[in-house]
């Protein structure tokens, strides 16, 4: 039985400025979910966000008031073996809150494939895959030092694919900007763009075309969310691969955009789906629809990364890679022993649940250091 469903909220500073179209992260305010049940069992979720309201409708502050007020009350008392049924009853009875029931949904299932002695990419399906792809962002906005950031991480053996946030500037200072990234680099590494919907089908044409011309892999959400019909103008109109992100609010946007024809990639997030499950059903609409896939970051810690990558390895087909290298952006780790990056590959956790442990001393000193 589900005993206590506790969030914590704790504020951690980044390694350097992380400049999005939206916003520019200085801190990543992680959202921690802890689930306890009566046989003594405890299951952890994540439900980070990326600059507040910047980037969605759901903040830090919002995602906690609704789980402590609205949807630890429906869940305290019901059976914690049951995840799909108290699923279920939070998806009939709460609107939207799509990050906070996947923070839910995480920590249910982190304690059900514990108490069955399992990694949670089991309940899943099983995994297909043990490592990861890791892009790494590219976002001080600055070209000589994304190239050194690029060129150490090369050197690491930690990333050989590098994505750049643009659509602060103008197109042109943009477009330069990722193309110099791309000629210093070579083809020692494959260089992607995300512009966060910054474009107008007009600039995006502009730019698309310079960057395809430049050797760039794949440009993210050029254009607005809601304007699917110009991301599929695009997607007939370039060869580059054109990635649904923002546009992806779980399956029923995963079908939307099949339907059309509109996308040659889709990001899968958890959170943005709202749920590991749901994220599952948006990897499925894409494979009947041959669709690549990519599994994709809102910039978590190490909870809410693992969680993606028990999912991601449960994909047959992986093309594009992932980005799940938020906890290398913190400059504090919460987990007692960090997520394996090698080779540049995230490995996937292989111990009960999703196979990490919580500092729980650690989150202590960050919840003071947050207040």
């Amino acid at each position: 039985m589900i005993t206590n469903i506790e969030t914590t909220l704790v504020e951690v500073p980044t390694i350097r400025p992380h400049k999005l179209s939206v916003a520019t992260m200085n801190t990543q305010k992680l959202v921690l979910v802890r689930v306890s049940c009566d046989d003594g069992i405890q299951g952890w979720g994540e439900a980070t966000t990326i600059g507040g309201l910047a980037y969605g409708e759901e903040s830090p502050e919002s995602i906690k008031a609704n789980i402590d007020t609205h949807i630890a009350p429906l869940l305290v008392g019901m059976e914690a073996s049951q995840v799909a049924r108290a699923m279920a009853k939070i998806r009939k009875t709460i609107q939207g809150n799509r990050f906070a029931k996947c923070a839910i949904e995480t920590a249910l299932l982190d304690a059900q494939a514990r108490r069955l002695r399992v990694p949670l990419s089991e309940l899943l399906g099983g995994r297909v895959r043990d490592a990861l792809p890791v892009a790494w962002t590219l976002a001080s906005g600055d070209t000589s030092r994304d190239i050194a950031e690029a060129e150490q991480m090369l050197e690491a053996r930690r990333h050989n694919i590098f994505k750049l946030k643009i659509g602060l500037r103008g197109v042109d200072e943009d477009v330069a900007h990722v193309l110099a990234i791309k000629r210093a680099l070579g083809e020692r590494a494959s260089v992607r763009v995300d512009v966060n919907q910054a474009w107008s089908e007009l600039d995006a044409v502009r730019g698309i075309a310079a960057l395809q011309d430049g050797g760039i892999d794949l440009v993210e959400q050029p254009v607005k969310a809601v304007n699917v019909a110009a991301l599929r103008r695009l997607k007939d109109r370039f060869d580059v691969a054109i990635m649904a992100d923002e546009a992806l609010h779980g399956p029923d946007d995963a079908m939307a955009i099949a339907r059309l024809d509109a996308a040659d990639v889709y990001a899968v997030k958890i959170t943005q789906s709202g749920g590991l499950t749901p994220a599952l059903e948006v990897a499925t609409v894409a494979r009947l629809n041959g669709i690549g896939l990519y599994g994709g970051t809102m910039l978590e810690g190490g909870i809410g990364t693992a969680a993606t990558a028990h999912v991601c390895a449960t994909f047959a087909e992986l093309a594009w890679g992932t980005e799940l290298f938020g906890p290398l952006l913190l400059t504090e780790e919460v987990l007692l022993e960090p997520l394996v990056y090698k080779d540049f590959m995230l490995q996937v956790p292989t111990g009960y649940g999703l196979g990490v442990e919580v500092d729980l001393d650690k989150l202590r000193f960050l919840q003071r250091r947050s207040h």
